[in-house]
């Protein structure tokens, strides 16, 4: 009569065992459904998920003392008022510039501690400054 019962035992152990949870994947979803393992982040100018590394503007990190360097993409608003940078360092995951007058200049605010600056370089190309020092290009 004990070995049934010790059977059943087990084979119910074993059953709630398999039973739990595996993780899932692509289950890592950020607040704005975002699939980070699968490489997407949010886009507060296009309010939706992209993958910053296939985006049309890719900026490459200047004078790193790391043992990679890392890259960054720059998105424009429509009407090329607002630049969005993907900055790998930092809390957020974007930063939003805002153009100053005419000029093809575009500025963090005043609420981001460092002072980040887009600027053309060369002829087809992009600088991104962090308080006066180039760190993408």
């Amino acid at each position: 009569m004990k070995k049934p019962i010790l059977f059943c035992t087990m084979f119910l152990a074993s059953l709630a065992f398999a039973q739990q949870k595996a993780p899932v994947l692509g289950g890592d979803r950020d607040v704005h459904g975002c699939i980070n393992s699968a490489g997407y982040t949010y886009s507060q100018l296009r309010n939706n998920c992209v993958r910053v590394f296939e985006q049309k503007i890719k900026l490459k990190e200047v004078n790193s003392d790391k043992s990679y360097t890392s890259m960054t993409a720059v998105i424009f608003s429509k009407d090329m008022k607002r630049a969005e940078v993907f900055i790998p360092d930092g809390a957020a995951k974007s930063i939003i510039l805002e153009k100053e007058g005419k000029d093809k200049i575009w500025k963090s605010g005043s609420h981001i501690k460092e002072t980040y600056v887009l600027v053309p370089y060369k002829k087809t190309g992009y600088q991104i400054k962090k308080d006066d020092v180039v760190i993408y290009q």
